[in-house]
């Protein structure tokens, strides 16, 4: 599944293409997606992309008397195409900007096209988020904070969305690796130095994720095609079995919460 450093990816690509251009029409070959194209999307030609943020794993499509909302689910993409462009057979949305189109494949439709004319934030899909792990809010006596009284593994913890987001599955083994922190402690054992080390963990292994395009392990490509290639550096997150870049020990797996774990039992205390 796309996490935030492949939405980050991708907004980064779209919007350089999409800002300051008009929607000249909508195309909806598939509404039913994680949740059904809603009508409204059905009317957008005619206003201007002013910009695209994002906010934890969902991509805001900001036009001005609203937002498109967009997210990925497990295997979508969103790509620039020339317009005119044949779709394929997951391809099930386009937005439509005279010479080029958005467009949203995605094979499992897990995936949105929603709207809000609100502030996004107050999105029922939104508004109960975490944390946002690359914004100056996100600092060790945050985290501390937020793990007193925590009853899951700091593993788990990091996977929380309505406590920290986009940071995921592979993100999470890797920031802890970072971090030399034992995926199974208890969250709310973590003392204020180990959070001292977590934070810029955690930080550094997205920023470096982003800067190599992403995780590409089944499905995902940016907005010009590209798969990313972090997992070429990964230190821990399925190797199984290798040695440790660092120590030469056999990487760990493990399962926590039905997600597959990946840590060094030398480096990782």
């Amino acid at each position: 599944m796309p996490e935030l450093p492949e939405v980050e990816v991708t907004r980064r690509g779209l919007e350089p293409q999409l800002a300051g251009r008009v929607i000249s029409g909508v195309a909806v070959r598939e509404a039913r997606l994680r949740w059904r194209i809603p009508r409204e999307v059905r009317l957008l030609a005619g206003r201007t992309v002013r910009g695209i943020a994002r906010r934890a794993k969902y991509l805001l499509v900001d036009l001005g008397d609203g937002h498109l909302i967009l997210h990925l689910g497990m295997s979508g993409s969103l790509r620039v195409l020339a317009a005119g462009s044949a779709p394929g057979k997951h391809d099930h949305f386009d937005l439509e900007l005279g010479d080029r189109v958005l467009r949203l494949r995605d094979p499992r439709r897990f995936g949105a096209v929603l709207w809000t004319a609100a502030p996004p934030q107050t999105h029922r899909l939104l508004a109960h988020l975490g944390v946002e792990p690359l914004s100056r809010a996100f600092n060790a006596r945050r985290l501390h904070e937020l793990t007193r009284g925590a009853n899951v593994s700091i593993k788990q913890f990091l996977m929380d969305g309505k406590r920290i987001v986009g940071v995921g599955n592979i993100y999470a083994s890797e920031s802890l690796f970072r971090a030399g922190i034992d995926p199974r402690k208890a969250s709310r054992k973590l003392s204020v130095e180990e959070a001292k080390r977590l934070v810029p963990a955690i930080k550094r292994t997205l920023l470096a994720a982003i800067r190599a395009g992403g995780s590409s392990l089944r499905d995902f490509v940016g907005s010009d095609g590209a798969s990313g290639y972090f997992q070429q550096r990964h230190w821990v997150y399925d190797r199984a079995g290798q040695p440790c870049r660092r120590c030469r020990a056999p990487i760990r797996r493990i399962v926590q919460g039905q997600r597959a774990t990946y840590y060094c039992p030398s480096c990782q205390k």
